[in-house]
C-alpha cells in the first residue's frame, strides 16, 4: 500500500515493499511477526514524573524531560500527537504528514530518514512507525531518545498508542479522553448498524492493480465489527494481511460492496470503477455500492480511523435498506 503506515499512504508502502521483497508488503504490516504490544508507560523510580521510562516498539526508552522539540517520522503519529494537545511541542514532521492543516510539514523521509537532517531540528524525541535507514541506531549514537510505534492491527493498539505518546509527552489525561471517545463512538456505530442476516461482502481496494487489506489487517479488523465479509480472506492464506487480487478473483466474488482507498493517490472513483473492464455488471456497480473513500484516513490508525468506520457503516446501512 503506498502504505499509511505510513509514512506514506498505504499505497507507497505497497510500492516500496514490493520492490524490496517480492511483494510481502508493508514491512511490519505485511504478515511479519508483531512484537508485543507496548505496555502502560510508568514513572522512573524515585520521581512521579520525568525522568521517565516508556514501553514502545523498540524496548524501554528513558525520557530525562518533558519533551518540547519533537520530530514525528509518521503521519498517524503526528495525528496522534495533535489530538492529545501536543501539538505545540511538535518541530517537525515527515512530508507525508497532512493533518490537521498547519502541521509543521517538512522534507524529512519517513521511508528514507536521514539522521543528520533529522539532528538540525535539535529533536529531543523522535517519534516513528518504521526502522528505516539505520534510523534507530543512529539517533541512539546521538543520545536521541525514540519511541517506534509499529503499524496497528487492532483499534487496541491504536489506542495503546494514543495512551503511549500522552504519557510520554505529559498529556496522559487529554490522550484518555481521546482513548474514550473513540471507544464510545466506535460502540455506537456499533449498535447503529443493523445486524445482517446474511453477511454482506466487500473489497477494500488500495490501488488499482488490486491490492487489498485481509481481516487480520487494521482495517479488516474494525470493519468485521459490522459483520461484513472480507473477500480477500481466502487469498490471504499464507499470513499476508496485504494480498493481490486478480481480475478474476474479483469477479468471481463479485463483492456487495467495494471501498476505494486509492481516490486521491490513483484517481480511482465510481465511474472509473464501473468502467474497468467486466465491471459494468458487477454487483457494487449495479447497486451503486462502489464507496470512495480518503486515502489518507483509510491508511493510518488515528483518531480519524472511527471516521472511516462511520463512512464504511453509513455505506453498509444503505446497501442493506437498498
Amino acid at each position: 500500500m503506498h502504505q499509511g503506515h505510513q509514512l506514506r499512504s498505504i499505497h507507497s508502502r505497497l510500492v516500496l515493499c514490493a520492490a524490496a521483497t517480492t511483494l510481502a508488503l508493508l514491512g511490519t504490516a505485511c504478515g511479519a511477526q508483531r512484537e508485543p504490544a507496548p505496555s502502560a508507560p510508568h514513572p522512573a523510580a524515585g520521581h512521579a514524573g520525568y525522568p521517565m521510562d516508556v514501553t514502545a516498539d523498540n524496548g524501554t526508552v528513558t525520557l530525562a524531560a518533558k519533551p518540547t522539540r519533537i520530530v514525528s517520522l509518521s503521519p498517524t503519529d503526528t495525528e496522534m500527537l495533535f489530538a492529545i494537545g501536543a501539538g505545540g511541542q511538535v518541530t517537525a514532521v515527515d512530508s507525508n504528514s497532512t493533518f490537521p492543516a498547519g502541521v509543521p510539514t517538512s522534507s524529512l523521509s519517513a521511508y528514507t530518514p536521514n539522521v543528520e537532517a533529522i539532528l538540525a531540528y535539535k529533536p529531543d524525541l523522535v517519534v516513528a512507525s518504521d526502522d528505516m535507514n539505520g534510523l534507530l541506531k543512529g539517533l541512539a549514537t546521538a543520545h536521541v531518545p525514540t519511541v517506534l510505534l509499529k503499524s496497528a492491527t487492532t483499534l487496541s493498539d491504536s489506542y495503546r498508542q494514543i495512551t503511549t505518546l500522552g504519557a510520554a509527552t505529559d498529556h496522559a489525561a487529554a490522550a484518555a479522553d481521546v482513548v474514550s471517545g473513540m471507544e464510545s463512538k466506535v460502540k455506537q456505530i456499533v449498535a447503529d448498524t443493523p445486524k445482517q442476516t446474511q453477511p454482506l461482502s466487500y473489497y477494500y481496494e488500495l490501488d488499482p492493480t488490486l491490492f487489498t487489506a485481509t481481516s487480520s489487517s487494521f482495517f479488516g479488523n474494525m470493519f468485521s465489527m459490522l459483520g461484513m465479509k472480507n473477500i480477500a480472506d481466502a487469498a490471504g492464506t499464507d499470513g499476508n494481511a496485504y494480498p493481490q487480487l486478480s481480475a478474476e478473483y474479483l469477479a468471481s466474488a463479485n463483492p456487495d460492496l467495494v471501498f476505494l482507498a486509492d481516490s486521491k493517490c490513483c484517481g480511482a472513483n465510481v465511474a472509473s470503477y464501473g468502467a474497468r473492464p467486466g465491471n459494468a455488471k458487477a454487483t457494487a456497480v449495479v447497486t451503486k455500492s462502489v464507496v470512495p473513500l480518503d486515502d489518507d484516513i483509510a491508511s493510518r490508525w488515528g483518531p480519524r480511523s472511527v471516521d472511516l468506520l462511520a463512512t464504511v457503516a453509513d455505506a453498509l446501512r444503505s446497501r442493506s435498506a437498498g
